[in-house]
């Protein structure tokens, strides 16, 4: 049987930056900005892009810092220029933002564990649980793809959000969401059709 795709989706992962090389949280959209490991990848991603020959009818990018440098640098190398989605804001962290795994262990003790009993509807204070962040994720997705039938789309953006989307495509339970590994200046496609999606390939890294 022949199905008709809607869209074929490339999220690359932003670069590395002093946040991600230390494992914080953060959802901060200002800070921090690319580290000179993380040009070294979105580099080396966007290199890939432009000599695999993908196809591309659009560049989208999340709003944060360090996505626009990094789609700023994919934008150079492909010589296309992107667009800015509000929506594919990171994940808010909430009083948990800035700190790693284990400085939320030794501060947040308690919360933490209500995090590990019920990963769906928690939240930190001031954050978001990620119920409401996969709808969040979602809708945007869905409003990208419903704009953009029958094209090749590349969205530059968070790792969270492209577990998210892994996880909306192939019904990934919330509590093994996180899982799903997403490097640094990686990519990964999905193709999306009427009923269904396909995820074609995860967390590519250019040798």
């Amino acid at each position: 049987m022949i199905f008709k795709r809607k869209c074929k989706v490339t999220f690359i992962s932003h670069g590395a930056t002093i946040n991600t090389e230390e494992n914080r949280l953060f959802d901060d959209e200002t800070y921090p900005a690319l580290n000179a490991a993380g040009r070294f990848e979105i580099n080396r991603i966007s290199e890939w892009v432009k000599n695999k020959g993908l196809k591309i009818d659009k560049i989208y990018s999340s709003p944060a810092l360090r996505t626009l440098q990094s789609a700023e640098i994919l934008s150079k190398v492909c010589n296309k220029d992107f667009e800015i989605i509000n929506d594919l804001t990171s994940r808010k962290s909430g009083i948990w933002s800035g700190l790693s795994y284990d400085e939320i262990e030794i501060k947040y003790p308690n919360m933490l564990n209500e995090y590990h009993t019920n990963p769906e509807n928690f939240s930190p204070q001031g954050g978001e649980t990620i119920l409401n962040f996969n709808k969040r994720v979602n809708d945007a997705l869905s409003k990208i793809i419903e704009n953009n039938l029958h094209k090749r789309l590349i969205i530059v953006t968070h790792n969270e959000i492209i577990q998210s989307a892994i996880a909306s495509a192939l019904s990934i339970p919330i509590k093994n969401q996180f899982k799903v590994y997403i490097p640094t200046g990686s990519a990964t496609q999905i193709s999306y059709y009427e009923d269904f999606s396909s995820l074609v390939y995860s967390s590519y890294l250019p040798i």
